[in-house]
């Protein structure tokens, strides 16, 4: 009996491997073709996340912009900076939150004003 009972232990186990290593590849495959996509995007696009984690999108909405107006998003980045200051009863994660969203912003305004003044040129064929 005790036999039989190892024996179907043992070959529960090698089902549970084989399947725990089977995802584990395709997990590391998965993330493999994100890096490459992520590589092979080129220049960045509007929405891509940045070293800040947060997307464009993302920034407009924790900043409260519409646009990519350097005013407006200065005038939004300095009151919400105030009001989530922990001296004042607010929140440091909050105030982090918004620190990142405007240097997503300021990111997002440097790339257009590379592309605007120095626009790539197209290779000779």
């Amino acid at each position: 009996m005790a036999k039989y009972l190892a024996q179907i232990v043992l070959v529960g186990v090698q089902v549970v491997g084989r399947a725990f290593a089977r995802a584990l590849r395709q997990e590391f495959a998965a993330s493999q073709a994100a890096a490459d996509a992520r590589g092979r995007g080129g220049p960045r696009s509007a929405a891509a996340p940045s070293a800040s984690g947060l997307s464009l999108q993302e920034a407009q909405q924790i900043l409260n912009v519409s646009g990519l107006g350097p005013e407006e998003i200065e005038k939004n980045y300095a009151h919400l900076f105030k009001v989530n200051d922990k001296s004042v009863g607010g929140s440091f994660y909050l105030q982090s939150k918004v620190v990142r969203a405007k240097e997503r912003l300021d990111e997002e305004l440097q790339i257009q004003h590379r592309q605007e003044h120095n626009p790539e040129r197209k290779p000779d064929t």
